[in-house]
């Protein structure tokens, strides 16, 4: 008899044939109810299990962005501060190295000015005896002068057959010396 069934199934007319089970009137009653339990279900499995975890993970997630701003804004103070500490460094080791720069100057051109005053001290003692010397020699150099001034005229009476005593001719040569 199944056999029957099956074979009078297929000689069944198109329009005759019960079509989608979803689009038969028949069942709409049924369908409706178990989407209704099933929209349901669904609902309380999202908002009582899946909804509160999403929203967990949101609100921890917004609180690991919260903090990090903070943190990160810190570390920028934190950068911020150190520059200026940096900076303030920076400008208190350039005063102090003009100000040892400096320093050093003063201390050099007093050196150069001791050194120089010494050098000078040393040069005038050096033409004070120079001058010294020189007159010295100006001196002897005059005497030669008279002393050979004396002994050419007495040489050149001499030559020229003239006798003259001594006394005449110094007196002669001293007075021309005189101007």
């Amino acid at each position: 008899m199944a056999t029957e069934q099956v074979a009078e199934g297929v000689a069944q007319s198109p329009e005759t044939a019960p079509g989608m089970p979803q689009l038969d009137f028949s069942t709409f009653g049924n369908q409706i109810f178990w989407l209704v339990v099933t929209l349901v279900v669904i609902y309380f499995v999202l908002s009582r299990i899946a909804l509160p975890r999403i929203a967990a993970i949101l609100a921890e997630r917004q609180g690991t962005i919260t903090n990090d701003l903070a943190r990160a804004e810190d570390l920028k103070k934190q950068a911020e501060e150190a520059e200026a500490a940096y900076e303030k460094a920076l400008a208190d080791a350039r005063a102090e190295s003009q100000k040892i720069a400096e320093e050093t100057r003063e201390e050099i051109k007093a050196q150069v000015a001791e050194e120089q005053a010494k050098a000078d001290a040393r040069i005038a003692e050096k033409t004070a005896e120079s001058e010294k010397a020189i007159q010295e020699i100006r001196a002897s150099a005059l005497e030669n002068v008279e002393v050979v001034a004396k002994d050419t005229a007495e040489a050149l009476v001499a030559a020229l057959g003239g006798s003259a005593d001594k006394g005449q001719i110094d007196a002669a040569v001293n007075d021309r010396l005189k101007g």
